[in-house]
């Protein structure tokens, strides 16, 4: 939760604040996840407009995953960016501006006593910007399909001799009778 008193109800009013806050559980999409409780570093600015507190920010932690080709485990860093408005609530002060606004009020965030919990915005940028097959490395090459080993161990030199798909047999057979290579 973030206090916005000392911002101020005055239009034009702004703040900085930097905090770290422990990663709610869970986090994660697929292969990746932010372990909960991992910390997460957060750059704030706070500004005070018309119809709320408009919050603009930059969310930094880790997240450790399994490489999708190879299933090496894996932790790298990540950055997001977001922006969310936070709506003073609804009361004789602050009106609603227009009609418009009632029908989006479902999905709009409000300031609930001068708090704003962010917990929700940092949750929809942190998992959006996880990857769906994170990689050890761009050209990971991934396991044998044969034997399950690890490629890059092994090399490119590794095989299982010659295999044939059964469904193709009668097709080989009839190649070695007509004399094809």
């Amino acid at each position: 939760m973030v206090d916005t008193r000392p911002l101020g109800r005055q239009p034009g009013s702004m703040r900085k604040e930097t905090r770290v806050v422990p990663a709610p559980p869970p986090m994660a999409v697929g292969m990746a996840e932010v372990p909960a409780g991992s910390d997460i570093e957060l750059d704030l600015r706070l500004e005070a407009v018309m119809e709320g507190v408009l919050v603009t920010g930059e969310a930094r932690t880790r997240y450790a995953a399994e490489c999708a080709r190879c299933l090496d485990p894996l932790s790298r860093e990540l950055e997001v960016d977001f922006q969310e408005l936070f709506r003073y609530p609804l009361d004789d002060d602050h009106p609603l501006v227009d009609e418009v606004d009632v029908v989006d009020e479902d999905e709009d965030y409000y300031l609930e006593d001068d708090l704003l919990d962010l917990e929700p915005v940092i949750r929809d940028a942190v998992v959006l910007a996880l990857p769906q097959s994170p990689l050890c490395r761009d050209d990971c090459p991934g396991l044998c399909v044969e034997c399950g080993v690890k490629l890059a161990d092994v090399g490119p030199e590794h095989s299982h001799g010659e295999s044939f798909d059964p469904r193709w047999e009668a097709l080989r057979q009839l190649r070695e009778e007509s004399g094809g290579s």
